[in-house]
This record gives C-alpha cells, sequence and structure tokens, in this order.
C-alpha cells in the first residue's frame, strides 16, 4: 500500500480520534523518513524572495495573488515565529517587496490579527490591482477591514469587520465569524477575542456577512440555521455547525462556501453556492468530504472532493447541477488548486509524504501534468502550524509563488516557469 493510500486509510478509520491519527502518522513519518536514502531539500527551479534574516515572512492562502496588475511588487508577512501557535496575537508587520529592485523591502502597516495558513488577508484590491491593498487588524478590541493607498502611502479606510473574500471588482466582500473559526479549525481564525457562539452548536444567527467597500455597509447574507435547515441530514441534528472558505465568483454574483458540522468527533462538509444575497442556494457536492476549491469561470468549479462511487479525486463541477468530471485520477492526493489567468493551466500542491517532501504540480484539462518542484517540510512545521505551500500565480503567467520552510524557516519563494 502507497503512502497516499495507507494515509486515506488512516483517515477513515481514525476519523473519530484525530488526536490518535496525528500520532500514528508522526510515528510513521519519522520512521520513513529516517529509513529514507534519497532525502531532497529542495528541487526546481525555486527563487527566494524574502530576505535571510532573523524573521519569518509568508503570505498566506492559495485563492489570491500576492502579486499588483504588473507583477512587480508582492506583498507578504513579516513575523518573528510562524510555527509557535497557529492564530498568533503578536504584531505581524505588512511588507511589500520591490522585485525590480532587489527585493526591496516596503513596511506598509503592522497587523495584530494573523493566522498561520490566510495570514491577515492582505491582497490588492481590484479592479486594477495596482495601487490599494486590504487587509484585516484588530483595532479597540474588535477586528476591522483595512484599504491602505501604496501609491500615497496612507490609509484610506477603516470597515468595522473583516474580509473573508473580496469581489474582482473591488466594490465588495464577504466575512464571517473569526472567533468562532478559531475555535473549531485552528489555522484559519483569530485568536484576540472570545467567540460570542461558543456555547451555540447552531446558532440562529448570521454566519456570513456582506461589507460594501464603497459605503461601509454592513448586511447579513445567511444564518446557520438556514444551512442546517437546507436539504438536511440527520447528522446535522445536535450537531456544532460553522462555515469556512467563501469564495466569490468572477462575476461577483455567486459564491461558495463549505458548510462543515461536526458530531460524535465525526466532522462532513458539504460544498454550497447561493447568490450573494443568500437566495438561489444550491447543494454543489455532498457525500461528506470536500477540502479544496475554485473557481474556473462563473459556472463551473475545481475541487479536491469525495463521490462516493469513484472516491477522493479533483473534480470540475458545473453550478447549479449536478454535472462533474474527473480530472487527474493519478494525482489523488489533496492540494490547493487554482487556474491560470487565461485558464489553460491549473497549478496545484500536496501535502509532505512519507518523506516529508512536498511538490507543486502544473496540470492540463486534457490529463497531463507535470512536478514542477518539490521542496522538504521540516517537522516542527507540521499540524495546525504546517506551512502548506499554496501556490498562487502571477499576472504573466510564468511564475507561481509559495510558501515553503525548506530553509529551516518560512520564506516566500517564486517557482519559474517556462514554456507556457
Amino acid at each position: 500500500m502507497n503512502f497516499v493510500k495507507l494515509e486515506s486509510t488512516g483517515k477513515k478509520i481514525f476519523a473519530k480520534f484525530p488526536k490518535t491519527r496525528r500520532f500514528l502518522k508522526g510515528i510513521y513519518q519519522r520512521t520513513m523518513y529516517l529509513l529514507s536514502k534519497n532525502k531532497i531539500t529542495c528541487e526546481g527551479n525555486i527563487e527566494r524572495i524574502s530576505p535571510n534574516n532573523d524573521f519569518e515572512y509568508f503570505f498566506g492562502y492559495y485563492d489570491k495573488s500576492p502579486w499588483d496588475i504588473t507583477d512587480r511588487y508582492m506583498i507578504a508577512l513579516k513575523v518573528k515565529n510562524a510555527h509557535k501557535v497557529p492564530d498568533s496575537i503578536e504584531e505581524a508587520k505588512i511588507v511589500v517587496f520591490d522585485t525590480k529592485n532587489k527585493n526591496k523591502e516596503h513596511i506598509i502597516g503592522t497587523t495584530h490579527c494573523w493566522n498561520t495558513q490566510q495570514g491577515c488577508m492582505a491582497q490588492w484590491l481590484g479592479p486594477k490591482f495596482d495601487t490599494k491593498i486590504i487587509y484585516n487588524d484588530f483595532r479597540e478590541n474588535k477586528y476591522v477591514s483595512v484599504i491602505y493607498n501604496f501609491k500615497e502611502q496612507k490609509e484610506e479606510k477603516v470597515f468595522e469587520m473583516p474580509i473573508y473574500d473580496v469581489s474582482k471588482k473591488g466594490d465588495f466582500a464577504l466575512t464571517l465569524d473569526f472567533s468562532r473559526l478559531h475555535r473549531l479549525r485552528k489555522g484559519y481564525g483569530y485568536a484576540n477575542k472570545e467567540e460570542e457562539t461558543k456555547k451555540e452548536l447552531c446558532p440562529d444567527k448570521p454566519c456570513i456577512w456582506k461589507i460594501d467597500l464603497k459605503t461601509g455597509k454592513i448586511t447579513p447574507v445567511i444564518k446557520y440555521t438556514d444551512l442546517s435547515n437546507f436539504e438536511q441530514r440527520k447528522e446535522m441534528i445536535n450537531a456544532e455547525h460553522k462555515v469556512n472558505h467563501i469564495m466569490i465568483s468572477p462575476n461577483g454574483k455567486r459564491f461558495m462556501v463549505l458548510h462543515r458540522w461536526f458530531k460524535n468527533n465525526e466532522k462532513f462538509t458539504r460544498l454550497i453556492t447561493m447568490n450573494i444575497d443568500g437566495k438561489d442556494i444550491y447543494n454543489l457536492s455532498d457525500d461528506n468530504f470536500v477540502s479544496h476549491c475554485c473557481w474556473k469561470d462563473d459556472e463551473e468549479i475545481l475541487s479536491f472532493l469525495r463521490k462516493e462511487k469513484t472516491g477522493d479525486h479533483y473534480y470540475l463541477l458545473k453550478d447549479k447541477t449536478q454535472e462533474y468530471k474527473m480530472l487527474w485520477p493519478e494525482l489523488n492526493t489533496d492540494g490547493h488548486c487554482t487556474y491560470s489567468p487565461d485558464k489553460k493551466y491549473v497549478i496545484t500542491d500536496t501535502y509532505p509524504n512519507n518523506k516529508r517532501v512536498a511538490s507543486v504540480y502544473l496540470c492540463k484539462e486534457n490529463g497531463e501534468y507535470e512536478k514542477l518542484a518539490q521542496v522538504f517540510s521540516p517537522f516542527k512545521y507540521d499540524n495546525d502550524t504546517r506551512c502548506d505551500l499554496h501556490p498562487r500565480w502571477n499576472h504573466k503567467r510564468d511564475k507561481i509563488c509559495i510558501d515553503s520552510v525548506h530553509e529551516n524557516k518560512k520564506e516566500l519563494y517564486v517557482v519559474n516557469i517556462k514554456g507556457v
């Protein structure tokens, strides 16, 4: 049995015992690493962007790009320690690297709420993606979002809630309860403030909000009870519910979200889509396991998920239908997938294998794929404080940005691509 099958089997067997699964996985990986003869540190056309100093640098999640529209400036977080806790309350510097000037570092601000997986959601603001940067912060005992004008070097606006995902036009954002997310999924929420709904399994309260980035108006979109009552399954009753991974469609008319619930130490996930106002809700995939997703266009979604008949794979789904097709059946390991700007390619990655090596793959929908790079992940970066590669495209489509720890601390890297 290979590593992927062994890990998949282990996940199913120990689904109700996550601590036991992590412990056994750690023993297995350490044993296999010690027995391996060819130990890999780094392979591929990889260039480090962040400087070699006493800090750690990373960007965050895979569903946005650190580059401005010119592909000259790159956003990153600068932190003292990225493996101590998954959701830190220590301050982090928000920096911009000038890749046309020896990667000169510009500090543009400070955030007091960030996590090891998604940072503080710092990103270039559309529709131009050239001047304004939006990010989350914790100020006066509340989470907020801030728009910073990089050209004029000043803050422009502060909103009364943090952002999760932003429309391509930059006119609105969607958000969720980062405190609840912190309690139920370390490494994705914020730890600064105690969750107000922690004693409620399924709050009859909003779980997603819309923020108008022009006026600042905040509008509830949908409640936890709305989701649990929609095509309800028996496992949802008396279960603890949350939402995560909101992604807005390119045209800004619909969004997807993962609806997750926990019962008797089991986790269930389904992929839901709906209009921005919470109407026309659709249950797109409901076979208990859905992981990373991305919009290909306004009608199709690529996701690594489970279909009961064919198993865990990448599937291209058509929104508001049950139409789908499997892609790259050999890549049957979870990864963070995104389409290139022209939709001709998909970039994705893997988690560390039994030798603690993670890989980046370049794929085509016709079934072709190639390994672009692979890097080692030290054992101190594991579980909730792991360093996922989170590959992201630049706008020209000739570079990929990753976070990696193969030099024994978290750094920002670029993988150069040729011939695409």
